[in-house]
């Protein structure tokens, strides 16, 4: 079964990429899987945060609804896709890693070092693949 995730503790979908975007995709076999779109350090008002670690942690925070939303925990995460806009982030990405991700059971991890990301304020966009 497949299942498209929009809970209402994240920003809602805009009305043009409804039908093109969903922020995850779980699917439930005798595991369950989630598929996350890459998320960004925009709060559920709409808001992008300024600043790489405001950024970082508002998408961690959306990883992580999404997360439980799927009845999923950052202990199920299999792979992350980390993008920043600058190499200059990835020391403090790695210490925001470090403090809030960090559970003895690390999951694949490629950090990427992009020209822009979808709109030119955003600094860092965070994918995840996550199963139970």
């Amino acid at each position: 079964m497949i299942t498209r995730l929009a809970p209402a503790s994240l920003r809602a979908v805009p009305q043009q990429y409804q039908g093109i975007y969903v922020h995850g995709t779980q699917i439930t076999a005798p595991q369950s899987f989630l598929f996350l779109s890459g998320q960004i350090g925009v709060s559920p008002d709409g808001k992008t945060h300024t600043g790489f670690e405001q950024q970082c942690h508002q998408a961690m925070d959306n990883v992580e609804a999404l997360l439980k939303d799927g009845d999923l925990d950052t202990s199920d995460i299999l792979r992350v896709v980390y993008y920043v806009t600058d190499a200059v982030f990835l020391p403090e990405l790695s210490k925001l890693r470090q403090a809030r991700w960090n559970q003895g059971h690390p999951p694949a991890v490629t950090p990427l070092v992009v020209a822009a990301l979808a709109a030119p304020d955003l600094l860092v966009e965070i994918e995840v693949t996550a199963v139970r």
